[in-house]
């Protein structure tokens, strides 16, 4: 039988374009704007695809995995520099939000690897409920990271254009989309501290039992 060459399966290569998006984006965010949010949005929507394929196709990899979370988190870390850039006096707060986001990704996954689990997105469903619910339910997960995206990127647009006007609407329709999405972004907020306090408890807990069989076995 050949050898299956993990690097060239279909969601690796949907996320491989993902990170050609971002760059793009990245290189247009400090002269076009509306390109930049275009490049970036899309990025991120193709983030709703490369799981089905990988279920789709059985292509589910550890590699995809980390592919997956490393251009998530990276991909906002670098709007949220940009944005440090334009909202300078609210630098201390995107500094916040970066530091959080990639910290509780990060021993999230690392707990879920010592609990031997194949992804950060596997969890123990005895766990935390309102987790469980994040991880479980694909609309819950992509309404959470796609509101959180887009309050980031509308609050990049805002300090260039309000948006269109549409006859309903109060405001221009990206301070609009902006406001729908803060409840969103704080929420998601949320359970990235969540993620930090239940992964950290969850490591001193595989700690607690490791020590505990060394002490027995010294007896």
């Amino acid at each position: 039988m050949e050898q299956e060459n993990i690097f060239l399966f279909v969601p690796n290569l949907i996320g491989y374009s993902r990170i050609l998006f971002a760059f793009i984006s990245f290189y247009f965010m400090p002269t076009c704007p509306l390109l930049a949010s275009l490049f970036y949005l899309l990025s991120g929507f193709l983030d709703a695809f490369d799981g089905h394929a990988a279920r789709l196709l059985n292509q589910g990899t550890q590699f995809g995995a980390m592919l997956d979370m490393l251009t998530d988190r990276c991909a906002t870390m670098c709007l949220l520099v940009n944005l440090s850039l334009l909202y300078p006096q609210y630098t201390i707060l995107f500094q916040l939000s970066m530091t959080i986001d990639v910290a509780s990704h990060w021993i999230h996954l690392h707990s879920s690897m010592m609990r031997g689990s194949s992804s950060h997105k596997s969890i123990d469903l005895s766990g935390n409920p309102l987790l469980r619910l994040y991880y479980t339910s694909r609309p819950v997960l992509f309404v959470m990271c796609a509101g959180n995206e887009l309050f980031y990127c509308m609050l990049y647009l805002l300090n260039f254009y309000e948006g269109p006007t549409v006859g309903f609407l109060p405001a221009g329709l990206f301070r609009c989309v902006f406001w729908l999405s803060v409840p969103i972004a704080v929420l998601k907020l949320g359970i990235s501290l969540l993620h930090l306090v239940t992964a950290s408890r969850n490591i001193a807990a595989i700690d607690t039992a490791e020590r505990k069989k060394k002490l027995d076995a010294g007896k």
